[in-house]
């Protein structure tokens, strides 16, 4: 068309990066921080405090991920969290290319000349992993091993070049990210017989620092209990050893688990009730809430939960009353019982 100029602008890249996908922690009004805890920290904060990422492996209901949160909130940096996940690819944890963005600009000034700009942008969102390496972040993932070990290939060259290897779209062009120096990785993860868990790359493994967490001691228990419940010390300890002591029965030794204890103490006090073996609601919350931990010991094909439960509520109360009487038990607590 004569009189008429047309321009079409090359491809850019626009970069769009989330400012609020992250969290402060800080330790609540319920944290518990026994000698048992304080050591995991203290050994965590060693490592992370020169670099190093630490991943905190073990059983269900160990506390990993409030460690990971502890140690992070001692490092005093913002936090991205992650959760592993089977469906997760790179892309997941940088950034992808989201689509593009189309701008149209007509220009008819002058009436005898029509001046046509179009632009083209392609839209990249970066991801968290991407987040938390450019601003220094702590990054936390959860459960890592549930994602497929091709998924976390990225984290390699961050480990340990702290470079970010990222696709030529991004920044028109820019391919790698150099890493923050402020930036550390807090890594959870389950045993590998778990149903849902990857066997992670020795490559990767190799990058990090591996604590491993077990349950923890009785008096942590005992006051993780009371802190999340709000009941009596008395009852908390005989929640916790009724716990500990149904952990050593059947062909699974990693369970009941601590929450498992929160649960039963946290109805106990909703209720009312007392931790003794004649209350009955103390009986069936037992029953219910550790029932799927003791279902696979039997005898003659028949389940014994129901049998075995009983029959460690009736030792636990009858050991604490005896030692109660014989002014072994443990001090009494505020709210004067024991």
């Amino acid at each position: 068309m004569s009189g008429t100029e047309l321009k079409i602008a090359s491809i850019e890249t626009e970069v769009i990066t989330p400012s609020d996908d992250n969290i402060v922690p800080e330790p609540g009004d319920r944290f518990v921080c026994t000698p048992h805890v304080e050591e995991l920290t203290t050994r965590a904060m060693a490592y992370l405090e020169v670099g190093y990422s630490v991943h905190f492996s073990g059983a269900a209901g160990t506390g990993k991920t409030t460690l990971a949160f502890h140690a992070a909130a001692r490092l005093g940096r913002p936090v991205i969290l992650v959760h592993g996940d089977d469906d997760f690819g790179s892309s997941d944890l940088i950034g992808r290319d989201a689509g593009y963005k189309k701008s149209r600009l007509v220009d008819n000034f002058i009436h005898s000349v029509v001046k046509t700009e179009e632009e083209m942008r392609s839209l990249w969102v970066d991801n968290r992993l991407t987040t938390a390496c450019r601003d220094g972040y702590t990054l936390i993932y959860d459960e890592f091993t549930r994602s497929r070990p091709e998924a976390n290939n990225v984290l390699l060259s961050i480990l340990e070049e702290k470079i970010l290897n990222l696709p030529s779209l991004r920044r028109t062009g820019e391919g790698y990210l150099e890493v923050h120096p402020s930036f550390r990785a807090i890594f959870t993860s389950n045993p590998e017989e778990y149903a849902g868990v990857h066997k992670t790359q020795d490559a990767l493994m190799d990058r990090i620092i591996t604590i491993n967490v077990d349950h923890y001691d009785r008096g942590t228990e005992i006051e993780i209990t009371r802190a999340k419940s709000g009941v009596s010390r008395r009852d908390a300890t005989v929640i916790v050893d009724i716990v500990r002591e149904l952990r050593l029965v059947g062909v699974n030794n990693h369970r009941p688990t601590i929450r498992a204890a929160i649960a039963i103490a946290r109805v106990l006090a909703h209720s009312g009730a007392r931790a003794e073996e004649n209350d009955k609601i103390f009986q069936w919350l037992c029953r219910d809430v550790l029932s799927a931990d003791t279902a696979k010991v039997t005898r003659g094909g028949h389940p014994l939960m129901d049998k075995k439960v009983g029959e460690v509520i009736r030792k636990v109360c009858n050991n604490n009353t005896v030692g109660r009487k014989a002014g072994k038990g443990l001090p009494p607590d505020k709210e004067g019982a024991l």
